[in-house]
């Protein structure tokens, strides 16, 4: 191996991640993570190793470098990672295509056009239904059907490491008989795991769960930020607005899904049966382990959830299936993210919201502290990775601190 990889390390020679990085007084462009280190994909292309077009490597967002296709984009990385392995390695003895990760900025890796945020995690729809809705009917009807979802706002996408301020708007509380206007009250986070589409379809054209796959270039951690006091209010009947669209944060770096081939496993089983356009053939979850921690302002870290990806009810591919039944097109560098992933146990669950029970059973933090929904000064960190015999492969971080509210 050319560089020392920690064995606990997210970022192993069976990864090999993808994402956009810039050192002091230079444009941002292509990297690969391996261990703690960025290979600079610009310094590789001119080495003149590569058979396609590498000026993509020159971007400031991968959407290029993905729409070459995975024939192209497999090839590279596996190319990369024979490289990293062999002892007569063109890359031998060229320390300057390395960048330390600790001396980089990353960026927002793709150029989003499209948001959609679906809703398919069972244990969590039913929290949440019960919560908000009637107890002893938490799912809607059309929930066991099809994978629940809605177009959300790709601008305010923003890479990990920007804050985000408290958004505002109108709240009901239960003593009022009208709304009011100020700052949210029930500030929450989303441990959701985002897809980025890597092809592009055509208008009218259907992907099918077969095909899905061939759609689908890679995952990355997303935190779908919730003000669930403004969400309450204005979700009937059209669903989430503005209690959702003040900011997402994306983590920097996107797992290609060939490297989670070794963490396959079968979702749970589907009742009642799925209509035909949504079957699946084989496993199509991913045994992927998911941390959420709280860090406050001064403070240590407190673990918060521990959840799997593996938990969702509905695929990625039957996510991707359903959006384009009706002829709706993706576009390379469309995100799709899954929706908050929870377990049927407690420390699974991903949002405060589930957590604290809506604020009735507020969380202890190490400081002797509580939460029910986060404060200012709040720090939220996402972690994800799969592990299978000597095979890791993780996510990395998403991760934000929260500031007050604008002043008026």
């Amino acid at each position: 191996m050319l560089v020392q990889v920690a064995k606990d390390s997210d970022f192993t020679i069976h990864n090999l991640p993808w994402g956009i990085f810039s050192v002091p007084g230079e444009s941002p462009r292509v990297g690969m993570a391996i261990g703690d280190q960025i290979l600079d994909m610009v310094a590789v292309a001119e080495l003149e190793l590569f058979d396609f077009d590498v000026s993509v490597f020159y971007e400031d967002k991968l959407n290029p470098f993905i729409a070459l296709g995975k024939s192209v984009t497999n090839k590279a990385r596996t190319q990369v990672q024979g490289w990293l392995k062999s002892k007569d390695s063109p890359l031998a003895g060229k320390p300057e295509l390395f960048v330390p990760q600790a001396e980089a900025t990353m960026h927002l890796p793709i150029s989003i056009g499209d948001y959609t945020d679906f809703y398919s995690s069972i244990e969590h729809a039913t929290n949440v239904g019960r919560m908000f809705r009637d107890p002893e009917n938490a799912l809607l009807p059309n929930w066991r059907h099809l994978p629940v979802g809605y177009h959300g706002r790709s601008s305010s996408i923003i890479e990990s490491g920007v804050p985000i301020r408290r958004p505002k708007g109108q709240t009901k509380p239960p003593t009022s008989d009208t709304p009011i206007y100020g700052p949210s009250k029930r500030l929450d986070f989303e441990l959701e795991m985002g897809f980025v589409i890597g092809k592009d379809s055509e208008l009218g054209q259907q992907v099918s769960t077969d095909e899905a796959e061939d759609y689908i270039f890679g995952l990355a951690l997303f935190n779908d930020w919730s003000a669930r006091d403004i969400q309450k209010w204005e979700y009937v009947p059209l669903g989430p607005f503005l209690g959702k669209s003040f900011a997402s944060s994306l983590a920097p770096w996107i797992v290609t899904l060939e490297a989670l081939e070794p963490f396959r496993t079968a979702g749970p089983a589907q009742d009642p049966a799925v209509l035909p356009y949504l079957a699946s053939r084989g496993p199509a979850n991913y045994n992927i382990q998911l941390e959420v921690g709280i860090t406050p302002k001064n403070g240590t870290e407190q673990v918060v959830s521990r959840s799997n990806f593996g938990y969702m009810y509905w695929s990625m591919r039957q996510q991707l299936a359903h959006h384009t039944v009706n002829g709706c097109n993706v576009r390379v560098g469309d995100l799709m993210a899954s929706g908050t992933i929870s377990g049927k146990d407690e420390s699974s669950y991903g949002s405060m919201l589930e957590i604290s029970k809506g604020g009735k059973q507020p969380f202890p933090m190490n400081d002797g502290s509580t939460r029910s929904f986060l404060d200012d000064g709040d720090t939220v960190t996402m972690r994800g990775w799969g592990e299978a015999g000597d095979i890791r492969v993780g996510f990395g971080e998403v991760s934000a601190e929260i500031l007050p509210a604008s002043p008026e």
